[in-house]
């Protein structure tokens, strides 16, 4: 029954955010001028054995899990080998290569196959929106032997 109740409410609040991006409304939320994520590690350049532990920072912002909506705040995703951005004017989609951490997750232990790999992080706000302006990582690279 709760389930339920949690699966309908996840519902409605999709198909609310789904309304307004359609209407054109904007989803997004400012983010302070200084504001930066970054990795911990593994450092650009890392030669890594998988599963790897991906740890993500930030700097003058906080995090909230997904649905919280809170002034300057927001949760990580982590893309994997993406060559061309997602739309950052609309909910990050959850693929292979767009991971996210709506709980507020600040790490995580990641299989990837050998070969290099491509990583950047960005964070999203309550409604897994961009903030704007994006609060976007410089890739780094690593290779997984």
């Amino acid at each position: 029954m709760i389930r339920s109740r949690v699966c309908s409410c996840l519902m409605a609040a999709a198909l609310g955010v789904f309304a307004m991006a359609a209407a054109g409304e904007g989803l997004s939320s400012p983010a302070p001028e200084a504001a930066a994520v970054y990795f911990v590690s593994p450092q650009n350049g890392a030669l890594v054995s998988s599963p790897v532990t991906v740890r993500f920072g930030l700097r003058n912002m906080g995090v909230a899990p997904a649905g919280v909506e809170r002034g300057n705040t927001g949760h990580h995703h982590l893309l994997i080998d993406v060559d061309e951005l997602p739309d950052l004017t609309l909910p990050l989609p959850a693929t292979e290569q767009i991971k996210h951490f709506g709980g507020g997750q600040t790490e995580v232990v990641i299989e990837l196959e050998p070969g290099t790999h491509i990583l950047r992080l960005l964070l999203g706000n309550h409604l897994h929106v961009p903030h704007m302006p994006p609060v976007i990582s410089e890739p780094i690279t690593i290779t997984v032997k």
